[in-house]
């Protein structure tokens, strides 16, 4: 059986693409860098002074796409809310031909998974994250970063 590497954006083999569609390095800033705004208490929506309260594991974070998804019908969405990983996200994928076929397609079903909504989209697919604007999917990449702790 293969061994798993660990490595590229989301903590997966690293992809198999052209160097200049890779996305950009995630900044230094850590996730108490985030702004308020983006860090919603599970349980706690209206207290959003501190990352964990006294018990309480902070699991779902909202953010906003700086260019926003524009779906077939043209209406952008831009607004979202992202939940931490769990392991079998990470590894589920790795058995998907597609991803098989192409690694790098990984984090197109990573995200797909713990996205829970975005806009009024009734559901964030494969092809929704397909249909992203290069510069949603690297502030996603990033954003994933920094909820589930993953950066250097």
């Amino acid at each position: 059986m293969p061994s798993i590497q660990l490595g590229n954006n989301l903590g997966l083999a690293p992809p198999r693409a052209k160097p200049s569609l890779q996305p950009m390095a995630p900044s230094s800033s850590s996730i108490a860098d985030l702004p308020a705004e983006n860090l919603i208490n599970q349980g706690d929506q209206g207290d959003q002074s501190e990352l964990q309260p006294q018990g309480e594991i902070q699991t779902e974070f909202s953010f906003e796409l700086p260019i926003g998804y524009v779906d077939a019908m043209g209406q952008s969405h831009r607004r979202g809310m992202m939940r931490l990983a769990r392991t079998v996200d990470e590894i589920a994928p790795m058995s998907d031909p597609r991803v098989q076929a192409n690694p790098a397609y990984a984090t197109v079903i990573i995200l797909s998974q713990v996205i829970l909504s975005l806009g009024t989209l009734p559901d964030v697919s494969p092809v929704v994250i397909e249909n992203m604007f290069a510069g949603d999917l690297n502030y996603l990449q990033n954003f994933y970063l920094k909820i589930n702790r993953l950066e250097e």
